[in-house]
């Protein structure tokens, strides 16, 4: 048994937290509703995957890295740390590309100003 996945899993986890506290993108900025959306995402990933293994798409792979306890026939717990972790890094994906895309528009709009203020001539 080893738990190697399993801390793979919390360091990304701790990584996307460091993230999200330097730039302010999910937790840190909406703590409250950072959490309905992580554990609904999470959750909703989670039937998903109950189905999957349900209707027998979904297997557990065997590897020695894995903890080998299992939440449910074919559910290791590593799946649980996966899917909160894709759904924590989604989310800090698209806060962050909200950012990007503000600060483009900002510095846009920047240079317009200061290209009709040129335009115009020095002020008297």
């Amino acid at each position: 048994m080893s738990v190697l996945y399993l801390a793979a899993l919390a360091l990304g986890l701790g990584a996307m937290a460091v993230l999200d506290r330097r730039f302010r993108l999910f937790f840190w900025r909406h703590p409250r509703r950072a959490g309905i959306v992580l554990g609904a995402g999470t959750a909703f990933f989670l039937v998903w995957d109950l189905f999957g293994i349900g209707l027998g798409i979904f297997r557990r792979g065997e590897t020695a890295f894995m903890t080998g306890i299992q939440l449910a026939p074919e559910l290791p717990l590593e799946e649980l740390f996966f899917l909160a972790f894709l759904c924590y890094l989604t989310m800090n994906l698209v806060q962050g590309a909200g950012l990007v895309l503000e600060r483009r528009a900002r510095g846009r709009a920047r240079r317009a100003r200061a290209d009709r203020e040129g335009a115009r001539g020095p002020s008297v």
